[in-house]
C-alpha cells in the first residue's frame, strides 16, 4: 500500500484480530482507541451463533470514529473500515486485497474460525500482517497467529489478566512467542502507532 506524497511503503498491511466470549466489549475498547483514518483495512472473527443477524457491525459502526460493516464476498479491503465475518461464515483475505467468504466446514468446531482468517493473512500478507487474539474460551486463533509469526508477521494478544474469558488469549500465549502482550487500551495505542510506520 503506497502512502500519500509517494514518501514509501506502509510496514503493515492489514490487522487481524480474533475474539470470542467477552468480545462486544472488548472489540468497543479496541476499536475504540482507533481513528476514523486508521490507514488499515481491520477483519476481524466474533465467534457468534450462525443465526445472528448484522446487529453487531451496525451497532459498533454507530458508536466508533472507525467504520465497522459485515465482510461481504469479492469486497475490496480498504483503510479506514472494519470488517466482521458475518455468522456462518469463514472470513479470508485473498492475494487480491478483496475478503472470501466460505461455507466449508467448522474449524477449531466454529464457522467463522479465528485461525481459518490468520492463516489466509499469513499467507497474503506475511511480514506485514498484524494478528491480534483478544479474550475467548476456546484455543481458535493460537495455531493461526503462530502461523503469522512464523510468516515475519506481528503476533499481540490482550493480556490475559485483564481478558473476561482468558482461555484464547492464554492458548495464543503457549503458542507463540507473542511480541506484545497487553490491555486492550495498549493494544490500540499499538495498533495507532504501528499503523503509520514506514519502511
Amino acid at each position: 500500500m503506497e502512502v500519500e506524497g509517494g514518501k514509501g511503503m506502509r510496514r503493515y498491511e492489514a490487522v487481524v484480530v480474533g475474539v470470542s466470549a467477552g468480545g462486544l466489549q472488548a472489540l468497543s475498547v479496541l476499536l475504540g482507541c482507533l481513528p476514523g483514518d486508521f490507514p488499515l483495512p481491520v477483519l476481524i472473527v466474533q465467534h457468534r451463533l450462525e443465526s445472528s443477524d448484522s446487529y453487531l457491525a451496525e451497532s459498533l459502526d454507530r458508536s466508533l470514529r472507525i467504520r465497522v460493516r459485515e465482510a461481504e464476498d469479492k469486497l475490496e479491503l480498504e483503510g479506514g473500515c472494519v470488517y466482521l465475518a458475518p455468522a456462518g461464515y469463514h472470513l479470508l483475505a485473498e492475494e487480491t486485497r478483496t475478503a472470501s467468504l466460505s461455507v466449508d466446514p467448522r474449524v477449531n468446531y466454529s464457522r467463522p474460525s479465528v485461525d481459518v482468517l490468520f492463516e489466509s493473512a499469513a499467507y497474503v500478507y506475511g511480514p506485514r500482517c498484524i494478528g491480534v487474539v483478544l479474550t475467548g474460551a476456546n484455543g481458535d486463533g493460537s495455531a493461526g497467529l503462530a502461523r503469522i509469526a512464523a510468516a515475519g508477521g506481528l503476533a499481540v494478544v490482550q493480556d490475559p489478566q485483564e481478558a473476561e474469558y482468558d482461555a484464547m488469549p492464554r492458548a495464543a500465549i503457549a503458542a507463540v512467542k507473542a511480541d506484545y502482550i497487553l490491555p486492550l487500551t495498549g493494544i490500540g495505542s499499538l495498533l495507532s502507532r504501528l499503523a503509520q510506520e514506514e519502511e
